[in-house]
């Protein structure tokens, strides 16, 4: 009886080597969760944790699947240190959002669960990596956007505040009596049930033009998720009064 082919023994260790490698990534991946709802982690350090895992039994895996095939891995890493300036130029992109994504973990700039707002893009941060971030809009959209980015632009955390602010621009008709149109305005913006007491509610007078007096209404909620729908609300309430005071 002859021997097996040594190839085809050496992809059969291939094989049992990926198929242990997503076996430990998976299991990995859940003890980490586990742990980390258990001690209460920042779901933002528990998806990095579970990132530097995934990549470092691809990259053993990798190594490993290279030696079953008779590849001298020495000779490879030698390799790429003569060409590291190539290597360098094609991975900077790479390299550097993987620092800056190490430098909004460290800085706590936004986590996961986050509200922020980019380039005209604003939604919640579903997943922070050490590449990319995942954020979803209101309508569902999924954008990823390059960790890079963050350092060298300018983006708005929504949920670094507590409180977050609903303004209203509106015109007052110089046909209604100002003083009392903005106590109306004051008494139907405490009505709402979602708007908090403090800080209070206020109506700011801004500048008077030929069609009215433009004001603006400011009302504190708790959940910056829900500006757009409460300023909707919002302005369905203004509209109603308005009709009202101006048909009396």
């Amino acid at each position: 009886m002859t021997d097996p082919d040594p190839l085809y023994l050496n992809l059969i260790k291939i094989a049992i080597i990926l198929i242990v490698s997503f076996i430990i990534t998976k299991w990995s991946i859940y003890i980490v969760k586990r742990i980390g709802s258990r001690f209460n982690f920042e779901l933002t350090l528990i998806q990095v944790i579970n990132e530097i895992i995934k990549y470092s039994v691809i990259a053993a895996a990798i190594t490993l699947s290279l030696k079953e095939l008779g590849v001298d891995v020495n000779a490879i890493i030698v390799s790429l240190g003569i060409v590291g300036i190539a290597v360098g130029f094609a991975a900077r992109d790479t390299l550097s959002n993987f620092i800056a994504g190490m430098f909004i973990l460290a800085d706590q700039s936004f986590k996961v669960g986050d509200i922020i707002e980019m380039s005209g893009k604003s939604g919640r941060v579903i997943k922070l990596g050490l590449r990319v971030t995942t954020i979803k809009t209101d309508d569902n959209q999924i954008i990823t956007i390059p960790n890079s980015i963050f350092s060298s632009g300018v983006y708005v955390n929504s949920t670094s505040q507590e409180t977050r602010r609903v303004g209203l621009d509106i015109n007052i008709p110089y046909e209604l009596e100002l003083e009392e149109t903005v106590n109306s305005l004051m008494r139907v913006t405490s009505e709402c049930k979602w708007a908090l007491p403090e800080p209070k509610p206020n109506v700011l007078i801004k500048e008077m033009t030929d069609t009215g007096i433009k004001a603006t209404i400011n009302v504190w909620i708790n959940d910056p998720w829900k500006v757009a729908t409460y300023r909707s609300q919002l302005a369905l309430k203004v509209k109603e009064l308005l009709v009202v005071e101006n048909a009396s």
